[in-house]
């Protein structure tokens, strides 16, 4: 009896499953993509980088921008001495150069790309 309790149960908990809505929707959000990084910690090196380029208000400006943001372990797989030397203001025009190759103009979704 127990066995067939249990599997009732677990037929029931399949079949509420399997006919639960399921949503792919995207949900809009109201902050800009310098406030969603700044309280996103593993976004922690790519912010004080976009503040080291100045980009800050560029990115805050009129988009809509969409970012590859590389983490915080993107950034530690790069060579030792990289991300801090990019950080000093001699070499700004290298690291706006890096940072705003992973920006395009536009809102650009995972299903908006192709392969190749």
């Amino acid at each position: 009896m127990k066995k067939v309790l249990s599997l009732v149960m677990v037929m029931t908990i399949f079949f509420a499953s399997a006919f639960t809505p399921k949503t792919t929707s995207v949900h809009e959000v109201d902050a800009d993509i310098v406030d969603l990084a700044v309280s996103t910690e593993f976004l922690s090196t790519l912010v004080a980088a976009v503040k080291a380029g100045d980009l800050v208000g560029v990115l805050k400006g009129d988009g809509p921008f969409t970012v590859s943001a590389p983490t915080n372990e993107a950034f530690a797989k790069l060579p030792a001495g990289t991300v801090e030397n990019l950080l000093k203001p001699e070499n700004k025009a290298q690291l706006v150069a890096v940072l705003t190759y992973h920006v395009v103009p536009g809102k650009v979704l995972s299903s908006d790309l192709k392969n190749g």
